[in-house]
């Protein structure tokens, strides 16, 4: 990896907080980009992909049959996704005592993949589907078998997926997809079992969260604009409380003005450079560059 003398220097910087552990780390949808996962937003941190939100996906059937088809066709990408080198580096800084939490904005489970443990998910994951009706909750594995039962001929040629598992799909094929019920209370709300724009993460959730940023001696953001307060929110709390704050993620970021580390540099090779600065020798030096 090469990187400018000034990122060097901040990875140094890194390399001495991560180090010492009893860290948090955050992480958002930039960490997923090198498993095939786009992110919500380009390096100018404006949105390229807008989803569906919680208010227009209660607001009828006709919506919730166009998300389920798009994301009925995206799932099959999503869920062949894997963990990428920088997710396996969290899991081993967490594995080797340096992490003491671990929070994310990710919907897509590729911490847990990875091997990483009681991660605390802001945003849910989409392997769990929610029955808005009654409650219930069931595997999204059990939900697209019986997808696949009720839309034996759905199959449409799609562009790229998006961070949220779903698709752009053509209207009419929209109108030919069944979509799902709840096997509980036949009720046609079914949702991922995530939260959606419009929609606010769990109070408690949030108060986990900010506890161990509260006593942590450093927080960590790898791969997230912080362009929605849902992230942003941890980072303004910990530099209230004087608490290092380092950023790593491409372009520009909302928490830049909080960051007293900073580097923007590719995820995976800077956290593999960050491994092995730290003594985890099961990550092979870097190249020179």
């Amino acid at each position: 990896m090469s990187l400018a003398t000034d990122d060097t220097d901040e990875l140094a910087r890194l390399a001495d907080l991560v180090g010492g552990g009893n860290v948090v780390v955050l992480s958002g949808a930039g960490l997923s980009t090198e498993s095939g996962i786009p992110d919500y937003r380009g390096a100018d941190g404006r949105r390229r992909v807008t989803p569906m939100t919680y208010g227009e996906f209660v607001a009828s059937a006709e919506n919730r049959r166009r998300y389920w088809a798009r994301s009925y066709v995206g799932w099959r990408r999503f869920a062949a996704a894997g963990p990428n080198r920088g997710h396996e580096v969290v899991a081993a800084l967490q594995d080797a005592g340096h992490v003491r939490a671990l929070i994310t904005q990710n919907v897509d489970g590729l911490h847990q993949s990875a091997g990483a443990r009681d991660v605390l998910e802001l945003h849910g994951n989409l392997d769990r589907v929610l029955c808005l009706q009654c409650g219930d909750r069931s595997p999204r594995v059990e939900l697209d078998a019986r997808l696949r039962e009720a839309n034996p001929d759905f199959e449409v040629v799609v562009g790229e997926i998006r961070p949220d598992g779903d698709v752009v799909l053509p209207e009419d094929a929209v109108a030919r997809f069944h979509p799902p019920r709840c096997l509980v209370c036949g009720s046609n709300q079914l949702k991922p079992d995530v939260v959606f724009f419009g929609e606010s993460v769990p109070k408690p959730l949030v108060a986990q969260c900010f506890a161990e940023v509260e006593a942590c001696d450093g927080l960590v953001v790898l791969g997230s604009s912080l362009q929605v307060m849902s992230g942003y929110r941890f980072v303004r709390r910990a530099a209230a409380h004087g608490i290092p704050v380092a950023i790593v993620t491409r372009g520009q970021s909302r928490g830049d003005g909080e960051a007293t580390i900073r580097v923007d540099a590719a995820l995976g090779a800077t956290l593999t450079e960050l491994a092995h600065r730290v003594g985890l020798t099961r990550y092979a030096a870097p190249s020179p560059s």
